[in-house]
């Protein structure tokens, strides 16, 4: 099979639009992408198909020594955490505090980013022998970050130290509160560096007056990779101390787990180290021992050999951040450090429950937010903003995450803080840089930060619809932007999918922001019958015929009753009637579709999940 060339297979994407050649399927642009490279070299050179070979071109890796390091991370891939600006300099402060004796309080962040950095940095002080503890702000009585409240507190309770993990880069006011109180301060964290910008449009970037300051994001530090999580820059700095401090450096790589666990919770780009820390992540928990993981695992009716960077994302993550949203932070945590394991099945047991009342939280909330978008026409808005009063403000990121995805539009959802103001998440587009924009209108907010993608904000109530009206003013988006580009790495017959090459595709992993899933699209396929199945009769099965002679399982778990419509506007209510009663009809269409492996009762079959249509 892999000497089979793309004409054969009609891989070449000539029966579809090729990259600056749109297809318009409504609210989509379907592109094949056409990066050009000697695949049939490429595929005898490292034993792979012409496929898998195109879809890591695809993915913009190029030559041998990066497409070897692609196929294979390891270790050796990872970069020096000495580079970090500070990092020396932080893991000196440490050492000095620990032999003297000094208190050290860890502040994190209440997300699943800020309790891993949390985990990780208390752990491996104590590994040193220091006085630590930790504090995780309380997401509605607190808010994002440090404030002068934990100052105070920390006065005291006489800590000499404060190390910041997934915060810290945008509080100056509470840095300088601290220095002047005689407190010294490490800042680890990853978020943008606060700016403003000059009469001659140039940014004039603010770093906070701590002693250390550990962010790959500042312009003067020369760390090859800008796009490490929190945890990993947490990590970073354990390193560096552990090196310090005469720790084997095996005892750091025990956590690289929870590295890579914040890496995909956090929505961090796949790419580069990232990619390689979860890589290893994801072999570390398959082998981890730690009771907190196991219980987690467990209790959503897995077992470690079986995670994946999905679960991190969409199964194990939302339990760990559903206590930041609805209770607190310091359970997730607790869950980390807990030595038992009937303990951490306790607790483990109550973060799913609370995640199943976060999404039925979040399903009211959204189905709020769409009614409000259609009766105020939100919808003209080229960057719309939803003040949902009523909405518990942990739910406002992941509802403007959704509405986000059914319009492509940047969504800001804003509710009612207990101080009397508003709080708000955002979630953005490729083509806005959200808190870039938010820079521009940063007088209508109290508190703000984030990334291009994802940002919170703080403002006054009264400010609400001058937010609004400012972002449309600036935004500069054209109705291009607000079409999503499906782009499709290989037309692909379905008789050229087989088992073996859908388990070689399990090189191109983990999958996730930056290294995507492949997306592999057909033509003219037509079905030989279906079905509606499921509790719910939410999961429709296909068999689907393409022009080559292959034929094969399909599934689909979208909106059953808007395909059928789509399929009778492309033939009549007889036929798709007489499709679910078994009989074939020669409706055609085109699909973008997932190849899988189902298996039952011991018997292994190719099939596909679909994604798109048109």
């Amino acid at each position: 099979m892999k000497e089979r060339q793309a004409a054969e297979t009609g891989l070449s994407g000539k029966r579809f639009h090729t990259e600056g050649q749109e297809k318009d399927t409504m609210k989509e642009q379907w592109f094949v992408m056409a990066k050009k490279a000697d695949f049939q070299a490429i595929a005898a050179k490292f034993g792979i198909d012409q496929v898998t070979a195109r879809i890591i071109r695809n993915r913009d890796i190029t030559g041998e020594e990066a497409i070897a390091a692609y196929l294979d991370s390891s270790e050796q891939q990872l970069h020096d955490p000495h580079l970090l600006k500070d990092a020396d300099k932080g893991a000196g402060i440490l050492a000095e505090k620990i032999a003297a004796g000094k208190k050290i309080r860890i502040i994190g962040d209440y997300d699943i980013d800020g309790v891993n950095a949390s985990y990780i940095l208390l752990t491996g002080l104590r590994e040193c022998g220091a006085l630590a503890d930790q504090v995780i702000p309380d997401r509605v009585h607190d808010g994002y970050g440090m404030n002068c409240g934990m100052i105070e507190k920390a006065l005291k309770d006489g800590i000499d130290t404060i190390v910041t993990c997934d915060n810290g880069i945008s509080a100056a006011p509470e840095i300088a509160l601290a220095k002047q109180s005689g407190i010294t301060v490490v800042v680890t964290d990853h978020h943008e560096v606060p700016f403003t910008v000059g009469e001659n449009g140039e940014k004039n970037y603010h770093i906070p007056a701590a002693d250390a300051v550990i962010n790959p994001k500042q312009a003067d530090c020369h760390y090859p990779y800008k796009g490490l999580c929190g945890a990993a820059v947490a990590w970073k700095l354990i390193q560096v101390l552990y090196a310090r401090m005469g720790i084997p450096a095996a005892k750091s790589f025990a956590m690289i787990a929870h590295a890579a666990f914040a890496t995909v919770g956090d929505v961090m780009d796949l790419t580069g180290e990232n990619r390689t820390i979860v890589k290893l992540g994801l072999n570390a928990i398959r082998k981890t021992d730690n009771p907190g993981l196991l219980a987690l695992i467990q209790q959503n009716g897995m077992e470690k050999e079986q995670v994946k960077a999905w679960h991190f994302g969409f199964v194990l993550g939302p339990c760990i951040n559903a206590s930041g949203r609805l209770d607190t932070a310091k359970r997730s945590l607790q869950l980390l450090c807990e030595p038992s394991l009937e303990k951490a099945s306790q607790l483990a047991k109550e973060l799913v429950e609370l995640n199943d009342r976060r999404k039925s939280l979040t399903l009211e909330g959204l189905e709020a937010a769409k009614r409000l978008i259609e009766e105020q026409g939100l919808l003209e808005d080229a960057v719309i903003v939803v003040y949902l009063p009523m909405c518990h403000e942990s739910l406002a990121g992941i509802i403007a995450g959704r509405i986000r995805e059914l319009y492509h539009k940047p969504v800001f959802v804003l509710t009612n803080a207990e101080d009397g103001g508003v709080k708000g998440s955002g979630r953005s587009i490729e083509a806005y840089s959200m808190y870039e924009e938010m820079s521009k209108c940063s007088a209508l907010m109290t508190k703000f930060g984030g990334h291009p993608m994802a940002a919170g904000l703080s403002m006054e109530k009264e400010n609400v619809d001058r937010f609004r009206a400012d972002l449309n003013a600036f935004a500069t988006l054209t109705e291009e932007d607000f079409v999503e580009k499906i782009h499709i790495d290989v037309p692909m017959p379905l008789s050229y999918i087989t088992t073996t090459l859908i388990r070689e595709f399990e090189c191109l992993e983990p999958f996730g922001k930056g290294n995507e899933k492949p997306v592999f699209a057909v033509r003219n396929v037509h079905p030989l019958r279906a079905s509606v199945v499921g509790k719910n009769k939410n999961v429709l099965r296909m068999v689907l015929e393409d022009g080559a002679g292959g034929s094969v399982d399909a599934v689909y778990f979208g909106d059953i009753e808007a395909f059928f419509a789509f399929l009778r506007e492309k033939s009549s209510d007889r036929q798709v009637e007489a499709l679910l009663h078994g009989a074939p009809q020669e409706i055609r269409f085109s699909i973008t579709y997932d190849p899988s492996i189902d298996s039952y009762l011991g018997r292994e079959k190719v099939q596909v999940i679909i994604r798109h249509y048109c």
